[in-house]
């Protein structure tokens, strides 16, 4: 019987994992761009064609926080036409899951300074309080929105309540609860009222 022992660093493995899925991440989006950037000058880099579009002018860097980690993409700069991407909307700085994330922590109560500590763990790059509150703006707003939205058609709803009686079961008085339902549906009369 062998005496050697292999053990794993499970933290190492972990965080090369980690760094395997944010490097595709960042690849795959860069190559993305880079195909974009070539159906619209209608040519691939350094080619010369007739039916060339525009020109490549280099590319800049931005950073994009995902649920990967930060991954840097390389924004192809183009002459002649104008670069749109589909792939990631002008001057976003986070992938939309992450936001959703961010409301989400703060919407279950979790301080602001501690959803800064918790996305430096989740994805290695602090998130700024005032980012917090700006994102929370936007949701209360869609909030708002939703609550005061007109109310024009059917709305069901179930009224549930309970009521406790004092019963005599084998000789001994105990409060039982009776539950009662009652469900109904909601209509705007003619005249506006429900």
């Amino acid at each position: 019987m062998s005496n050697n022992i292999v053990q794993f660093n499970e933290e190492i493995i972990k965080g090369q994992i980690k760094e395997l899925v944010r490097g595709s991440v960042e690849e795959t989006l860069n190559e993305l761009l880079e195909a974009e950037a070539e159906k619209l000058t209608q040519a691939a880099r350094y080619e010369r064609s007739e039916a060339r579009q525009g020109y490549r002018s280099g590319h800049c860097d931005r950073k994009l926080t995902t649920t990967s980690g930060d991954v840097t993409l390389h924004m192809p700069r183009l002459k002649g036409i104008s670069f749109e991407t589909a792939i990631i909307e002008r001057y976003r700085r986070r992938e939309s899951s992450v936001e959703e994330a961010l409301i989400e922590m703060y919407l279950a109560g979790v301080s602001v300074r501690r959803v800064e500590d918790i996305t430096e763990a989740l994805w290695g790059s602090k998130v700024s309080a005032s980012t917090i509150s700006e994102l929370n703006k936007k949701a209360y707003a869609n909030i708002e929105t939703w609550r005061n939205r007109p109310l024009t058609r059917k709305y069901p709803y179930v009224y549930v309540d309970g009521i406790y009686l004092k019963r005599n079961w084998g000789g001994e008085y105990e409060n039982v609860a009776v539950l009662v339902v009652v469900s109904r549906v909601m209509r705007k009369n003619d005249s506006g009222i429900w």
